[in-house]
């Protein structure tokens, strides 16, 4: 099976899914069919168009390759058309959302390594890849976007879906990297969402102020060392 086929159809896979998700929030929002599509089209492509930005490897695939684009429209027509919504809804968003991050992390990450860059540039490209259309939809809605917190890991899982399709791809296997990377990905995010998981607050160290009655004991002591 061809490598770069199978990054391709993962990569459309999650342009698919994610566009879906655009659109959802579109109607949440309820704007009209442009603001369906420009949601769809940024949720869907924009992780892709900042990774292919930053690798300067040629234009970003999303330009080149019509299929992006279309396989972005069609996801807002299929959330346009369909009211996707209720308890089948809730039921099978959580692994679309989770198997979207799984796959552009993992796509993102061999694609970076592709173009000649090392494994910590895969990782952290795979994660852009994967938070980065969601990051762009949020800030175009006004949202704090979901990976800097109040919400279950996403950031996170996506870091270990790139961490493990990187160390598989540099061993030659990047066929099973984009697979396994996907899937772990996938796992984590599901995990993280049913049982709640989430990363800790900062806390801040803060030190502590000395009181005034500390203060004046302190400055009696040094007067009578003074004094003998």
């Amino acid at each position: 099976m061809d490598p770069e086929a199978v990054i391709r159809w993962l990569d459309l896979t999650g342009v698919l899914f994610n566009a879906i998700l655009g659109g959802v929030v579109a109607r949440a929002h309820r704007l009209d069919p442009i603001g369906f599509a420009v949601l769809a089209i940024l949720s869907g492509l924009g992780g892709g168009l900042i990774r292919d930005t930053l690798l300067q490897a040629g234009p970003p695939v999303a330009l080149t390759d019509n299929a992006y684009v279309l396989t972005a429209l069609a996801g807002a027509v299929i959330a346009f058309a369909v009211r996707l919504e209720g308890r089948i809804w809730d039921r099978a968003f959580p692994p679309i959302d989770a198997l979207a991050l799984g796959l552009w992390a993992a796509v993102g990450a061999q694609k970076t390594l592709a173009v000649g860059l090392g494994p910590l540039a895969a990782v952290m490209l795979g994660v852009v890849t994967a938070v980065g259309g969601g990051f762009v939809r949020d800030v175009v809605m006004r949202q704090v976007p979901r990976i800097l917190g109040r919400s279950t890991l996403y950031a996170t899982c996506a870091l270990a879906a790139a961490v493990l399709a990187t160390g598989l791809t540099l061993l030659g296997a990047s066929t099973i990297g984009s697979l396994a990377g996907a899937a772990l990905g996938a796992v984590l995010c599901l995990l993280a969402q049913w049982r709640g998981w989430v990363l800790p607050e900062s806390v801040g160290w803060k030190p502590p102020r000395p009181s005034f009655h500390r203060l004046r004991k302190l400055a009696r002591r040094a007067a009578r060392r003074r004094q003998q």
